[in-house]
């Protein structure tokens, strides 16, 4: 049986394209990504749905977060509304359901577009997933959890959907589970630590990311003197 013509092929993955920004453009309007923009909205709208919470959990988990919504505000949420088996359960669930989604968007349908939104702090992976894919996907995901455009990465990289699968499952475990053991203590850390420390911490953050950069320039140049 002959396959999708390059036209129908190129037309579905257009109609995938503005089925996603429907979708967003759709949630903004209806409210639904205001209602999701921090843990403790989306604890009271899930605890209002009684029963149905679960399956709302993980479908809106599933659907906004590898489009841009926090995947943290999900997994920030889930143990302040469940005991922590629950919630580890759910958020395991919702963040493997994004992640195959993310991925699947990418490598099927918008290849070539994602491709050139990859960062370069990704990229440098790439031998590595050709080489070994499921210890690569697991370190990754280990350290830098969910974030889109990760899934992005995985999709347009040359990496075996499994190895993506159950290296994402195994590099979440750990993040996963402290979230939601500790995820209610953290949350109220996190609540009254005051303005000081915030600026602190991200005055911290600036001058870590502008050493970094101060040393790969340097090191660039030190390589590009090299190669003259």
């Amino acid at each position: 049986m002959a396959g999708p013509t390059p036209t129908a092929l190129r037309n579905l993955r257009i109609a995938a394209v503005a089925a996603v920004v429907l979708l967003l453009v759709t949630a903004h309007f209806l409210g639904v990504l205001q209602r999701f923009g921090d843990p403790q909205g989306l604890a009271r709208t899930l605890v209002e749905l009684g029963p149905w919470g679960y399956a709302a959990f993980i479908a809106a988990y599933t659907i906004l977060q590898p489009f841009g919504v926090p995947g943290t505000v999900f997994v920030m949420a889930a143990p302040l509304i469940w005991p922590w088996p629950e919630a580890f359960a759910l958020s395991m669930v919702g963040t493997m359901s994004a992640s195959v989604v993310g991925f699947m968007f990418a490598r099927l349908v918008a290849r070539d577009w994602i491709s050139k939104w990859i960062p370069e702090r990704f990229r440098k992976y790439e031998a590595a997933l050709e080489s070994r894919g499921f210890t690569t996907v697991a370190v990754l995901r280990f350290l830098f959890w969910m974030p889109p455009l990760l899934h992005a990465f995985f999709g347009v990289s040359r990496v075996g959907f499994w190895a993506h699968f159950w290296g994402s499952l195994l590099g979440y475990l750990v993040p996963l589970f402290v979230v939601s053991y500790f995820g209610p203590q953290i949350f109220e850390l996190l609540q009254q630590l005051p303005l000081e420390a915030w600026l602190a911490s991200g005055a911290t953050l600036a001058l870590a990311a502008l050493a970094t950069w101060v040393v790969r320039r340097a090191r660039r140049a030190r390589a590009e003197r090299r190669a003259q």
